[in-house]
């Protein structure tokens, strides 16, 4: 068992080290701090299934990080929450295939909504509908995942979280996010005790 389990933490670390990194990763940052950071718009993040909760967790982390943020379900945004679309928002959809019905579905009905709403797609295909509609397509690499019957979605989330991860961390540096802004944010438990010690609080 442990060769089995150093064999997968080796597939998932290489996936990871995988990630193609272009521009793209310029372009969409400087969307999140134009669009949330400079005029005060949210970012909203949706995907289904396992990749909604990805997008869940990067909503609740850019939060956290001075971003307001909010994750919005692609079936209950067809029954009254696309309302949560504001002017300024820019929306981050996740969906490995690129194809996920209500994803696409989602894209649409926000545009119909706002025609000049942007936004940015992570998926492992770059050639589907999804991302040639986006502003900004981040791709995963479409890594094979480590499940047995190579379906259950567990490579690819780890690849989706970890771009996740550097839009975050690449926004923090570009508005200039310190542990004193951190503090007000984030008050209660050990994070919050430990930013407050760390800003003299």
């Amino acid at each position: 068992m442990i060769d089995s389990i150093q064999n997968l933490l080796q597939q998932e670390a290489q996936a990871v080290l995988n990630i193609p990194v272009t521009d793209a990763y310029e372009k969409a940052v400087a969307f999140i701090v134009e669009q949330i950071h400079i005029k005060k718009g949210k970012l909203v993040t949706s995907g289904m299934g396992k990749a909604g909760q990805i997008a869940m967790n990067i909503a609740t982390t850019f939060c956290s990080t001075g971003i307001p943020a909010v994750f919005l379900h692609p079936s209950e945004a067809q029954h009254g929450d696309l309302g949560v679309l504001q002017k300024n928002d820019l929306l981050l959809l996740i969906s490995n295939s690129g194809k996920t019905r209500e994803i696409v579905e989602l894209a649409q009905l926000a545009h119909n909504l706002d025609p000049e709403l942007k936004f940015i797609v992570i998926t492992g295909n770059p050639e589907s509908p999804l991302a040639q509609e986006s502003d900004v397509c981040l791709c995963t690499g479409k890594p094979d995942e480590v499940c047995l019957i190579g379906m259950t979605p567990t490579t690819s989330t780890t690849v989706m979280t970890t771009i996740g991860d550097i839009l975050v961390v690449q926004t923090m540096e570009k508005t200039g996010f310190t542990v004193a802004d951190y503090s007000k944010r984030h008050h209660g438990g050990y994070l919050g005790e430990k930013s407050r010690s760390l800003c003299g609080k």
